[in-house]
């Protein structure tokens, strides 16, 4: 690994996936790039982890706008080279499962709608009023990486263009927005008002939740992570970075952004228990929106005002993920490719996502089925998920130190052991009768996990919610009050996921390169908008060629089998 230097065109603070992006197009532009995490291993919540032969994905359902036909991801990976890893497609989506409801949604819903009407005869037009709609908010979305370019990248003309074209991406959404929650049978009612049709949405948290899925799932818009795992998108962009003679540096906690005369110059950091001051003509800030505004910049950069929005903005819940081993595949146990989500029939919808063990919906997913090589031959994994708040049960039953940082405590492991035997007994219940006895081993990830290894507020999984709340206090944003100093990542945009990373990655890039490298700015800002193709835009004397020279490293479990084959061979 290269040493650390004293100066750099681009800092990225984070190498998560929306970071390494930014890292990624900046160096193909030819910029000197230094990518700087706190963390052991690069990707944020794509990191995943390793053990015992086995990987493990972490926080991750599926994946959109990743397909070969369409998406945002796929269009800034194309961008970048052939050699992006390729994502698998979902035939069997998404079961709608409790003690009286258990319907499956597949890449063709138009046997889920055949299904409802086969059961609730009398509700036959509501139903397909409600796929009708739901199809016109899927076809909507696949315009969406028509859209990627963020305001603050545009001029005013372009903007006002822009919007006109955007407010027709809206409309199919616009009437059903205002359903949060505890509203949401309300607005199922403009399309069925037959209760026990209305259970099998009894864990979504709005009624766009309830439609999207169904709008996805017509356009063919549900992936799974190429084989490897999702740790593979991080594997391919830091090959790529460093291809480029650029570096990510892990392990290196930024304390300070230095800033002179309203600009953004360099930051300190701490790598190896030795400090770095190092100067960058820009920097972003792939990192928690928190961290940047009340630790990273000086005291008083950013208004009270400003603040108490951040505080007050509506964020996506946390998750206790439990990743399990199998002795055995999963298929084995009855368990198929599809998420289930298993929900709780006479406890409102708030109960769904209240944290409780007894109660909470639970995502139920089976990577191991679709992807071999995730878990040594004749074994398996499986991924249980649950939505969760921080400070359930005080905290998780943690302390806090002098500086107010969470100690996971003896009690602490006692109670995570005690919520995922919950959280296993119930699967046992409805799904696996004995799944407990074919767990070889389990990790159970908390909120407190989440904080620690993504550092963002309150471990929140995806950032900000869209809605109108947030959208209204204006909470998301790439520009900063001093220059040369971006926000990428789930702060930077409404929503989460990968789409959102590497759309705020590209228009964070977008935005760095009008300074430093005007041309190569609107090389890449006209490929965004759809003017030119990814063939065009990589012709551009702007960028550097790059060879798709990335071979993709073997899995844990695949270098087991490869050894015992050697063994095999030898004797």
């Amino acid at each position: 690994m290269k040493a650390l230097e004293k100066e750099y065109d681009v800092i990225i603070i984070g190498a998560g996936m929306s970071g390494l992006t930014s890292a990624a197009l900046l160096s193909k532009a030819g910029l000197k790039v230094c990518t700087l995490d706190k963390a052991q291993h690069p990707g944020g919540y794509l990191q995943g982890f390793n053990r015992r032969g086995f990987r493990f994905d972490s926080a991750l359902h599926w994946l959109n706008q990743c397909g070969e036909e369409f998406g945002m991801v796929t269009s800034i990976f194309r961008f970048l080279g052939n050699d992006y890893p390729r994502v698998k497609y979902l035939n069997k989506i998404h079961r709608y499962k409790s003690k009286t409801v258990d319907y499956l949604l597949t890449s063709n819903p138009d046997e889920l709608r055949a299904d409802l009407i086969k059961d609730f005869p009398h509700e036959e037009k509501g139903i397909r009023k409600f796929f009708a709609a739901a199809k016109k908010m899927g076809l909507a979305t696949k315009e969406t990486s028509a859209y990627m370019r963020s305001a603050e990248t545009m001029s005013f003309f372009e903007r006002m263009k822009t919007g006109i074209s955007r407010f027709k991406f809206v409309l199919p959404f616009i009437r059903y927005v205002w359903y949060p929650n505890e509203k949401v049978p309300q607005g199922l009612d403009l399309f069925f008002k037959d209760k026990e049709l209305q259970k099998m949405f009894s864990s979504e948290s709005d009624l766009l939740s309830c439609m999207i899925p169904i709008g996805w799932a017509y356009i063919n818009d549900y992936q799974v992570p190429p084989d490897g795992g999702s740790q593979v998108f991080p594997e391919w962009l830091v090959y790529y970075i460093r291809f480029f003679e650029n570096e990510v540096y892990q392990n290196t906690t930024v304390e300070e952004i230095i800033t002179e005369n309203g600009k953004a110059v360099g930051v300190r950091a701490i790598r190896n228990k030795k400090e770095y001051n190092i100067k960058a003509k820009q920097i972003i800030a792939a990192c928690d929106v928190d961290i940047l505004y009340r630790k990273l910049l000086p005291k008083n950069s950013v208004s009270n005002d400003f603040l108490q929005k951040l505080d007050d903005a509506i964020l996506y819940e946390s998750a206790v993920q439990l990743s399990i081993a199998l002795d055995c595949p999963a298929e084995d146990l009855g368990f198929q490719e599809e998420l289930v989500q298993l929900s709780e029939e006479g406890i409102t919808r708030r109960e769904h996502s209240s944290s409780d063990p007894s109660k909470c919906a639970i995502s139920v997913l089976v990577p191991s089925l679709r992807d071999k090589s995730l878990a040594p031959e004749g074994k398996g994994t499986l991924t249980l998920l649950v939505l969760a708040e921080i400070d359930h049960n005080n905290f998780w039953q943690t302390e806090k130190d002098a500086d107010g940082n969470f100690v996971r405590t003896e009690a602490y492991y006692r109670y995570k052991e005690e919520y995922a035997n919950v959280i296993i007994a119930r699967i046992e219940k409805m799904l696996c009768p004995n799944l407990k006895k074919h767990i070889e081993f389990m990790d159970v990830a908390t909120p407190v996990t989440h904080l620690r290894y993504t550092a963002n507020r309150n471990g929140s999984i995806m950032g900000a919610r869209p809605g109108k709340e947030n959208i209204q206090a204006k909470i998301a944003h790439h520009r900063t009050v001093y220059e040369n100093l971006y926000l990428s990542g789930h702060w930077a945009d409404l929503g989460g996921g990968v789409p959102i990373a590497v759309k705020t990655a590209a228009n964070a890039a977008l935005l760095v390169l009008q300074n430093e490298n005007p041309e190569a700015f609107k090389v890449l800002a006209a490929y965004m908008d759809g003017k030119i193709s990814s063939e065009e835009a990589s012709k551009s004397k702007e960028y550097l060629d790059y060879d798709n020279s990335w071979v993709q490293k073997p899995t844990p479990a695949e270098r087991l089998k490869m050894k015992l084959e050697r063994n095999g061979n030898l004797s």
